[in-house]
């Protein structure tokens, strides 16, 4: 990948989240499609990281998650707009100076300053009320969702919070009582300057622009994924990784920005659209109603490609097996089994949601074609 080739890559980066699989992962699926051209599909899309990889190939594609905020991620990396529409959609927004709820409590008092808090409240209010649409509403919003948290920079600000990570939420209890112990305060923001310096950092790229779109449903359901495909046609290749069997928190890790995409400003630790994390079976049965509504929407031969491993908390003897088992009765044959290494190779699932574990467990990806 050559210099100006890596700044185009950046947009991967809008909105830190969860890494199911470094890009160089679609990247190489989708450099061996050969004529096989047609769209690209994720049901587990997360980040988006399959859907812009699709992208950089020029291939129409469409991600699904039950996660808001994943849908909303991967939808600004599919927009095509310039910086200055961004900036001057945000701009119109915070010149007006009407009254706005603001939460109000604890945790929200320590993490933002007031005048910071009412802008984000003020930009979340015109995207939810719709007052910018389209492809600007979708990077705008992406903008936001990767600038609403994160670490307290020494010489310039590019989060609007106090000392937080950039990849999920703090609970408020545990982030309020980091802040007093350390006598953190919320830093001066210029929101407008900061959704400036990200629009350009993002969306002055070389990208294609394509057929695309972002779902926020559950895969499980079968009309949920024939209203995605619909928006591109039949598909061609699915790269996704699940959730791994025991990962139940994508939704309380996100809450901050869950809320600024219309949520409660609160945590909420429902798990509604997430697959089961009962057993074994359960889960199979779970996914295999996902390889089911997929192949419906799937041109003959179609190549489905599922990254898979496991967590220690939750661990299993062959998580291939999982897949395999998942895959029985239906239309999707396994063709081959590759070893994806470990995550010491990539932050990926395992990496995020096992820190504590002595050894990173081996992950694979397995291949099979759909046959009618």
């Amino acid at each position: 990948m050559n210099a100006q080739s890596a700044q185009d890559m950046r947009l991967n980066a809008i909105c830190p989240y969860f890494t199911m699989f470094p890009l160089e992962f679609p990247l190489g699926v989708l450099s061996r499609r050969g004529t096989r051209n047609g769209p690209v599909l994720d049901p587990f899309c997360g980040r988006g990281t399959t859907n812009f990889a699709a992208r950089v190939h020029g291939i129409p594609t469409v991600g699904i998650d039950a996660v808001p905020v994943a849908a909303a991620a991967t939808e600004a990396k599919l927009a095509f707009v310039t910086p200055r529409e961004i900036v001057d959609a945000a701009h119109e927004i915070l010149k007006r100076r009407e009254p706005v709820d603001i939460p109000n409590s604890e945790f929200w008092n320590f993490a933002y300053r007031p005048d910071v808090l009412e802008d984000i409240c003020r930009l979340r209010n015109a995207l939810a009320q719709g007052e910018v649409t389209g492809q600007r509403a979708a990077a705008l919003r992406g903008v936001m969702l990767g600038a609403l948290h994160g670490p307290v920079g020494r010489t310039k600000q590019s989060y609007f919070s106090n000392q937080s990570p950039r990849t999920f939420g703090p609970k408020p209890a545990y982030a309020v009582r980091f802040w007093k112990r350390r006598g953190l305060k919320p830093p001066r923001a210029n929101v407008l300057q900061i959704i400036a310096e990200r629009a350009h950092r993002y969306y002055s790229y070389r990208l294609p622009k394509i057929l695309g779109a972002a779902v926020c449903g559950d895969s499980r359901c079968a009309s949920t994924v024939d209203r995605a495909c619909t928006s591109v046609g039949g598909i061609d290749w699915i790269v996704t990784s699940p959730p791994y069997l025991g990962l139940r928190t994508y939704q309380p890790d996100q809450w901050i920005r869950n809320w600024f995409l219309g949520g409660p400003p609160y945590v909420d630790y429902s798990s509604s659209g997430q697959l089961s994390n009962g057993s074994v079976a359960e889960f199979q049965g779970n996914l295999r109603q996902v390889w089911q509504n997929v192949g419906r929407n799937c041109n003959s031969g179609a190549t489905l490609v599922v990254r898979f491993g496991a967590i220690g908390s939750r661990p299993v003897d062959e998580p291939r097996d999982i897949i395999r088992g998942s895959l029985r009765r239906t239309n999707w044959v396994v063709k081959k089994v590759d070893t994806a290494h470990t995550a010491a190779r990539g932050r990926r699932q395992m990496d995020t949601f096992n820190r504590d574990a002595k050894a990173p467990l081996e992950e694979f990806d397995v291949w099979a074609s759909w046959e009618r």
